[in-house]
């Protein structure tokens, strides 16, 4: 009797999953070295600093730059110049100032902060009190409630701004920053005592000078 010949099932044939190709690792960007600062080995007497160098020319362009690029970004939408601005932020931040307060906090010369202030009075945006008499009268300065509403928002904006701008640097750069501008200012500060002096030592040969008008800050 033949053997019958026990055929085993026939399975399924599974397809082998492709492999797929491990993606190229992406090339790091590359940064280009920070330039040499043309302040690292600087003497006494500045030999061989260029114009375009100085620290003035760097402060005065970055300062341009910024008021371009933040502050009119938001002062522009809500329909008041960058004077207008400062005045309402200085006003807000401290509640109630004189004229003469103001002009010095806001290192801006009196006739343009008296000038400002009367275009915000007219736009109801502040409230304008005499003070005193005589010799004594000061011109005390407060923001409306419209004058505080639009603070309110504006300052919002202002602070994302800012803060944007800010980010762009590393906390570690962003306290060095800090740390030498404090540092600028106090030597400007020390000259202004040591001007201060000079002029009262020897007032008929010395004509007070103005301070410059800043507008760029906020």
């Amino acid at each position: 009797m033949p053997c019958e010949r026990i055929r085993s099932p026939q399975l399924p044939i599974c397809p082998v999953p492709r492999r797929r190709p491990s993606p190229t690792p992406a090339e790091p960007t590359q940064i280009p070295p920070a330039p040499t600062s043309p302040w690292a080995d600087l003497d006494e007497h500045g030999s061989g600093l260029a114009v375009d160098n100085f620290i003035t020319s760097w402060m005065n362009q970055l300062s341009h730059a910024l008021r371009r690029h933040l502050t009119l970004s938001y002062a522009d939408p809500f329909g008041v110049s960058v004077a207008e601005w400062r005045m309402l932020a200085f006003i807000a931040h401290e509640g109630q100032l004189s004229l003469s307060q103001l002009a010095q906090l806001s290192s801006t010369d009196k006739a343009l902060v008296s000038r400002t202030l009367k275009l915000l009075e007219h736009r109801g945006l502040v409230q304008l009190q005499a003070s005193g008499r005589g010799r004594a009268r000061k011109l005390l300065c407060r923001l409306s409630p419209a004058g505080l509403d639009l603070h309110d928002q504006m300052i919002r904006v202002a602070r994302e701004r800012q803060a944007a701008m800010l980010r762009v640097l590393s906390p570690t750069e962003r306290q060095g920053l800090y740390d030498a501008l404090n540092k600028l200012k106090a030597e400007c500060a020390r000259l202004d005592r040591q001007h201060d002096i000079t002029d009262q030592s020897d007032a008929p040969l010395h004509k007070k000078v103005t301070r410059p008008t800043a507008l760029d800050g906020l």
